[in-house]
């Protein structure tokens, strides 16, 4: 079972992205070819597009997971922060470049 690195943005923000058999997503398999929702895990901060999919009460989004998030969610929150300068991806979720390598 593979688990990626964090996700870090260039404008800072960081977040997990998982998807394996053992992760809230669809398919809910290990080495799926294409994933269509994923697992995301402990933003550095508070992320709205996450809202919706919190498995928790708790004010504070750092400490929460969210599951089954639409992988066209997941990019939208890429391209908010900027792009993506280090960390891993599912396959299915793009690896947003940050602006000024486009």
């Amino acid at each position: 079972m593979k688990h990626n690195r964090h996700v870090i943005c260039s404008n800072g923000f960081s977040m997990s992205v998982q998807a394996n058999k053992a992760a809230y997503c669809s398919p809910r398999i290990d080495d799926a070819e294409r994933y269509h929702k994923v697992e995301v895990g402990f933003p550095s901060r508070d992320e709205s597009l996450l809202k919706p999919y919190q498995d928790d009460d708790h004010e504070d989004m750092t400490n929460s997971v969210f599951g089954y998030v639409p992988a066209s969610i997941v990019n939208l929150i890429l391209v908010k922060h900027g792009g993506v300068v280090e960390g891993e991806l599912p396959l299915g979720v793009s690896i947003i470049k940050p602006r000024e390598e486009w």
